[in-house]
């Protein structure tokens, strides 16, 4: 029999909380059977939601928290003054091997501040990066730090080479990941100071694929598996990408709505164009993990939906049985 994973999940974070999060963690339930989910929030207001389906009650918790960390909230105070928050005890939870893994939608500070503080760093890491995967022409990318660390350092950067690699070769079966770091050019000698001092470390790191810098609009075309930046470029990045394919996708649903013709014609292209439109949307592939941590903590978009949060649930299966902080653990090793 295989190992349940059990993931602790933030029923009360995001904007479509908690219905959302309750449907998402009930079609996991579908989609994979060596799950457990814990739903954490106000029980009554909880079970409201779970009443409404039919399901497994062996594979489904409750676990009663009476506080909500809202997103305007300052994410140091809110840690430490709101101990009955879904949030914190959610990563009490994974700190005391009661979960494998907590999910939420919630508030990204709290998020990243409860990670380091709660959970804690594997010895080693220097700084945790968020790290979502991004659609591209060839499949996905990581984008390693897309918000943890705005202030990052050379050192940090060679880390998220290192621990972004192990992610795409182990949960995404990618081998050998191309590496990137994020430049305005493709020279060596081109970008700012943090750049240019990191170039030559990650030339030199030997656990790595290193193929060089990655301007912005090659990044999409999949240039790199593992795109390699601090947390200030990794969100304009990431925010933009987003921002760009909705127009986008809007854009070309509103030119086959156009006339009779394009009517007609997006009858027959449809199936085609619903399977290449699925491979650019975002919530397909997931959360993004705070990588790093003594356990596993994913953050899921604060608009996320239940398939969002489905698809998040299972990232976290396959997380644990590839053994991903095991392999990120050998990898840092203290200097």
């Amino acid at each position: 029999m295989s190992e349940i994973t059990r993931i602790a999940l933030d029923a009360m974070g995001g904007d479509n909380a908690p219905g959302e999060m309750v449907k998402g963690a009930i079609d996991a339930l579908g989609r994979e059977k060596d799950i457990k989910v814990y739903l954490i929030g106000k029980e009554d207001v909880v079970n409201a939601e779970l009443s409404q389906y039919t399901y497994d009650k062996e594979r489904i918790g409750v676990i009663h928290a009476t506080e909500v960390i809202e997103t305007a909230e300052p994410p140091v105070n809110a840690i430490r003054k709101k101990k009955d928050s879904s949030i914190v005890v959610g990563m009490k939870m994974v700190k005391e091997g009661k979960a494998d893994a907590f999910v939420s939608a919630g508030s990204s500070g709290a998020i990243l501040v409860g990670g380091q503080v709660i959970v804690g760093r594997i010895k080693g890491v220097e700084r945790p990066p968020l790290a979502p995967l991004i659609p591209t022409e060839k499949g996905v990318s990581l984008l390693i730090d897309c918000g943890a660390n705005v202030d990052a350092r050379p050192s940090h950067l060679v880390q998220f080479a290192k621990m972004g690699s192990i992610y795409m070769e182990h949960v995404l079966g990618v081998q050998n990941p191309k590496v990137g770091i994020v430049n305005i050019g493709a020279e060596e000698e081109k970008g700012n100071a943090l750049v240019k001092e990191t170039f030559p470390l990650l030339k030199e790191e030997k656990g790595i694929n290193f193929i060089g810098s990655v301007e912005a609009r090659e990044i999409p075309h999949g240039q790199a598996d593992v795109v390699v930046c601090e947390a200030f470029a990794g969100n304009i990045i990431l925010k933009l990408y987003e921002g760009v394919g909705s127009v986008l996708i809007g854009k070309v649903k509103e030119g086959l709505m156009s006339s009779l013709r394009s009517k007609i014609g997006a009858l027959l292209i449809k199936p085609a164009l619903k399977t290449t439109l699925k491979s650019f949307d975002a919530t397909e592939y997931g959360g993004a993990p705070l990588l790093g941590l003594n356990g596993l903590v994913v953050k899921t978009h604060g608009s996320a939906k239940a398939k969002e949060v489905s698809n998040t649930l299972l990232q976290c299966v396959t997380f644990k049985k590839q053994k991903i902080n095991e392999k990120i653990k050998e990898s840092i090793q203290p200097e």
